[in-house]
């Protein structure tokens, strides 16, 4: 069996971690999101996987190229929708196939499920529908298929995970998988629908603090670099080669550390927290339910919960980002939101600021002493 995953698109709602990076490349408990969809279909026993790149394809691409996979990269030049970058793969083909988006996770066992079924649909109860193909059903089968509706009239979504048979290409019409199934439902072809057991999207940058604890449950134990005698670890903590935890720093997991970090003295990490490679995290400080990337400082006496922090950070000393809740906007919608603080790329942070429930754009600088909640700074802004 074939399967393709189309991670062309930017991921604009999670913005601005997407701007270096597509959102199938974010970094989740250390790992890219697509890497967890191309382990559960190999697990599956599907190896003929077609990859569709769009938005920053070199970086997928040079992913892909470290696997031991024959994975075949398609490129949509121009990201025009889903069923576009679909219809870049047609040529390549052959089969049935599986359908999935390279910026979701999905488990081994529905992969295991919807294999078995032909023209099907993986389906699952999300609290927001709005931000999905909302789904109605009769008999088992779909009975309509809408997307993002402003009003859902149910809360069953599509997850994005089809089941497809070779001559699905003819009922592409516009732009967007969606109105290639409504054509197929018109036409009176049943649509299966199944349950999967365990998917997620990270809708918005907050929401990847979630699958980030859900990823890291699984983590297997393990420590190659130096960890001080007089250091305490707690649960499942990996800890990457080169790296060197500090005396009387606590780590409690499940938590994951790259390679060639610096943690500690005296630090406190907390659990569901992932830390990229060459981090530094100064004397006193903690981190906990965080997600924090590659090549960040993090200053001493600083404190960082329920926050994204992306690459290249510099946060100075006593910084702190902690849960508030408030009124975010993301592409001129207001949503409630509650967390830290999301920053973007080469974010420099001044001592003494505190951030709530806002995002800070890439190449940002925050100066000193400063109180930061539920705003979104833009990317090169200088706040004084």
């Amino acid at each position: 069996m074939q399967a393709v995953i189309l991670a062309a698109g930017e991921g604009r709602r999670v913005r601005p971690l997407t701007w270096s990076r597509p959102k199938a490349m974010i970094p989740v408990a250390n790992r890219p999101i697509i890497a967890y969809t191309i382990d559960a279909l190999v697990a599956n026993g599907i190896r003929d996987i077609i990859v569709v790149v769009g938005y920053r394809r070199e970086q997928v691409t040079r992913f892909l190229n470290q696997l031991d996979l024959p994975i075949e990269v398609v490129v949509q030049e121009k990201q025009l929708g889903t069923a576009h970058a679909l219809q870049q793969a047609e040529s390549r083909i052959s089969e049935n196939f599986l359908l999935l988006p390279g910026d979701n996770y999905i488990d081994t066992q529905s992969i295991a499920k919807i294999r078995e079924s032909t023209n099907a649909v993986l389906v699952k109860d999300h609290p927001s529908p709005s931000n999905f193909g909302v789904i109605t059903l009769r008999d088992g089968c779909l009975e309509s298929i809408v997307e993002k509706p402003e009003h859902a009239q149910s809360f069953l979504v599509s997850t994005g995970i089809y089941s497809l048979r070779k001559d699905f290409f003819r009922y592409i019409r516009g732009n967007d998988i969606t109105e290639a199934i409504a054509g197929m439902i018109d036409e009176g072809l049943p649509i299966n629908a199944i349950t999967a057991d365990d998917w997620q999207d990270a809708i918005y940058p907050w929401d990847l603090l979630r699958l980030n604890q859900r990823l890291l449950k699984h983590i297997p134990a393990a420590r190659e670099g130096t960890v001080s005698r007089h250091a305490t670890i707690h649960g499942p903590v990996k800890i990457g080669s080169g790296t060197i935890v500090g005396p009387n720093t606590v780590i409690s997991g499940p938590v994951v550390i790259g390679d060639n970090c610096t943690i500690g003295p005296n630090c406190c990490i907390l659990p569901n927290t992932s830390i990229g490679s060459r981090v530094m995290v100064e004397s006193l400080s903690v981190i906990g339910n965080a997600i924090i990337m590659d090549d960040t400082m993090v200053g001493s006496h600083s404190r960082i919960v329920d926050s994204v922090i992306s690459e290249r950070c510099r946060l100075a000393d006593h910084t702190s980002a902690g849960t508030a809740s408030g009124i975010i906007e993301i592409e001129d919608i207001p949503i409630h939101s509650q967390f830290g603080a999301i920053l973007g790329d080469n974010v420099t942070c001044g001592p003494f600021n505190r951030l709530g429930n806002s995002i800070i754009g890439n190449n940002a600088t925050l100066e000193g002493s400063r109180d930061v909640r539920s705003r979104v700074i833009p990317d090169g802004a200088v706040v004084i």
